[in-house]
């Protein structure tokens, strides 16, 4: 009997122990389970920033965050975090438990503020469209009405006056005239952001030598309105470094020998 009463005690507590294991695990597994969730902002501004990696070097899982800041991976008390992105330090945060996290990236370039130079409260983007209302001839509905009119009875057919407008010499003149606005509305946006403040500022230059790199590597009108701040600045840095090499070049050349004439 003592023997029975062993065993039945033995096989209770193996069980018992068992049970305990088996909880600890689903505990683990549920653990694993629920995704750690939190926004990232940039340290200065405090502004959310998105397509910042996230990835739990632990698991090896990886993710990115919404176009809110936003992210939700996989991980439990212990696992480590890494935050990246191109234009950012990479960030470390140890997860401690399952409560939001609120990730501060400190942005690895300076950002310089927004300088505008403006001879008037309007910008070139303004102006243009000003010039498009008092020229309404060329660029109003009397001018950009469709080549297809329609005739009552007779449905859809050519535009007499569309034609005149388009192949007339007032025509012409009118599509030339456009042309030369736009463009003068292109150099005006390049001027709007590639100005002496603002480029003296990035590379430090005065004087000549501003002159000299502005009137050199002045950029299109493309690159103006498409590139953000931060390829802005690096387009400008890059050229200050072509415009630095060739100025030392240009100052280290041999002097031009003039040969004597007549006698010793």
């Amino acid at each position: 009997m003592a023997k029975y009463g062993r065993s039945f005690i033995f096989g209770a507590t193996m069980k018992i122990w068992l049970f305990l294991f088996l909880c600890t695990l689903s505990l683990r597994v549920f653990a694993q389970q629920k995704p750690v969730e939190g926004i990232v902002f940039d340290k200065e501004s405090k502004d959310r920033i998105a397509k910042v990696n996230v990835q739990n070097i632990t698991s090896g899982k990886s993710v990115y965050n919404t176009l809110k800041g936003e992210f939700a991976i996989d991980a439990q008390p212990g696992d480590v975090l890494v935050f990246t992105k191109a234009d950012h330090y990479s960030d470390t945060v140890t997860v401690q438990s399952s409560n939001a996290l609120a990730v501060y990236m400190k942005r690895s370039a300076i950002m310089l503020k927004e300088v505008y130079i403006r001879d008037s409260v309007l910008t070139p983007a303004k102006q243009f469209e000003a010039t498009k209302r008092d020229y309404t001839k060329i660029y109003g509905s009397e001018y950009s009405q469709s080549l297809l009119s329609v005739s009552p009875g007779l449905g859809a057919g050519i535009g007499i006056d569309a034609l005149y407008n388009a192949f007339s010499r007032s025509g012409r003149n009118a599509e030339k005239l456009r042309e030369t606005i736009e463009k003068d509305y292109h150099q005006r946006e390049i001027d709007f952001r590639f100005n002496r403040v603002f480029v003296a500022s990035v590379t430090r230059l005065k004087d000549q030598q501003l002159t000299d790199f502005m009137q050199r590597y002045r950029p299109g009108y493309y690159l103006v309105k498409n590139a953000t701040d931060y390829e802005f600045i690096s387009t400008i840095k890059a050229n200050l470094r072509r415009f630095l090499r060739s100025s030392k070049t240009s100052y280290t050349l041999a002097p031009l020998v003039t040969p004597k004439v007549g006698g010793n």
